[in-house]
């Protein structure tokens, strides 16, 4: 979560949560930073019988979490988050397509341009959740623009990828020959996720051991954002500690029976 201080700096805090059977999720901390000795100060605290129990640790792609997760969990397998790969991959094609309609606007007459125009939209969405009108104008798009149409259909190669049941072995390899398709296209606004896959290849095919994810937290961080803008910035993590404990847990607790 980001905040703001009094003076404007903006600053960064760790909001430890669980997940209950029943689903019912508590805040169990809110660390000061996401520093990674602040993480391994928090992990240290776990009762030793406890921390035997955690298998699985969901993280985003961060240094910080990773490292301390793996020096104070070493029996832990760390998966990167399911739930934020949607935005991860999907970035990549639109810093193709964010600069291409500018190009065209200056190269074809008005009319021409009209029937492309707003096909950015429609450029983020996936192939069935598009209108008829949508697709019509997504298509205008690639016929004027092939490279629009290959980072597009990449993309959802990828996608689909992440939603077959494959095995650990089976994704690493799918994915590897994905890489080499981009590669073969010279298509170089993938070039930052490539790295990304590189460096993460183990963390990210993880994934398809269990499939487990941590898509819980983002609900959370909705809480937060609400939280925050309700309470014009909180500035005290005690209070901020306070403030989310009542929010999840306030009316289980304290509200009065209805009779």
């Amino acid at each position: 979560m980001r905040s703001r201080s009094r003076r404007g700096i903006e600053t960064r805090v760790v909001i430890a949560t669980v997940r209950h059977p029943d689903g019912r999720v508590s805040v169990l901390a809110v660390l000061a930073d996401r520093k990674k000795e602040t993480v391994k100060q928090f992990l240290r605290g776990i009762p030793a019988p406890l921390k035997k129990t955690i298998q699985t640790v969901c993280s985003d792609l961060y240094d910080g979490f990773i490292n301390a997760v793996k020096e104070e969990l070493p029996a832990a397998t760390v998966v990167a988050d399911r739930p934020r790969w949607p935005r991860s991959i999907g970035s990549a094609p639109i810093r193709c397509a964010s600069k291409r309609p500018r190009r065209l606007k200056q190269e074809l007459a008005p009319p021409a341009y009209e029937e492309i125009k707003g096909a950015l939209w429609p450029f983020r969405k996936r192939p069935e959740d598009l209108s008829p009108e949508e697709e019509a104008r997504l298509n205008r798009l690639f016929a004027r623009s092939p490279s629009l149409h290959q980072a597009y259909t990449l993309r959802e190669e990828l996608t689909a990828i992440f939603e077959q049941d494959l095995t650990k072995a089976e994704a690493t390899e799918k994915i590897q020959q994905w890489q080499d398709q981009v590669l073969d296209s010279g298509l170089s606004c993938f070039q930052p996720f490539l790295t990304m896959l590189d460096n993460w290849m183990d963390e990210i095919t993880n994934y398809f051991l269990n499939r487990e994810t941590s898509g819980f937290v983002e609900g959370i961080n909705t809480k937060v954002k609400v939280l925050k803008r309700r309470c014009y910035g909180i500035f005290n993590l005690g209070h901020l500690f306070q403030r989310l404990f009542l929010d999840l847990e306030g009316y289980r607790l304290f509200a009065k029976p209805a009779w």
